[in-house]
């Protein structure tokens, strides 16, 4: 049996609403479905979409194929990233902001600063290190200093 991961028109005339539903590939468009997954409404702005992450993903690692517009639909909710990644064999990688300063601290113990870093990372690298430098230090003066 073919599963597809599709939408399934309710609503009035010409005021749609759909929902995302798992259902045989041979059943009617609005006919029998296996599990709703989610709701899709394309008529407020911007579009309303409800989306179960954890059903969709167990439906696609079984097999269910998403027709285009769920396809879409499930791009910008970021679940087809996730369900790449884990079919690679990865972990779905989570957005996490990293912290400005963080980031200096990482650059600045990577490697010694060239004449191609500019002159906060070198400060910042410096600062790591503890050195001291006066604030008024030229980028040569700096690199001499690491």
């Amino acid at each position: 049996m073919a599963v597809k991961i599709r939408l399934k028109r309710m609503g009035a005339k010409k005021r749609p609403f759909y929902r995302v539903v798992i259902a045989d590939s041979r059943s009617p468009r609005d006919g029998r479905f296996i599990e709703t997954v989610g709701t899709y409404n394309p008529i407020t702005v911007p579009a309303e979409v409800k989306l179960d992450e954890e059903k969709i993903m167990g439906w696609l690692q079984n097999g269910a194929q998403p027709s285009d517009t769920v396809r879409n639909l499930l791009s910008k909710a970021g679940i087809m990233t996730k369900f790449a990644a884990t079919k690679a064999g990865k972990k779905p990688a989570e957005k996490k902001a990293a912290k400005p300063a963080a980031k200096k601290e990482a650059a600045a113990s990577s490697s010694k600063p060239t004449t191609k870093n500019t002159v906060a990372e070198i400060k910042a690298y410096l600062d790591a290190a503890g050195t001291k430098y006066p604030s008024s230090a030229k980028k040569a003066d700096l690199l001499d200093l690491v």
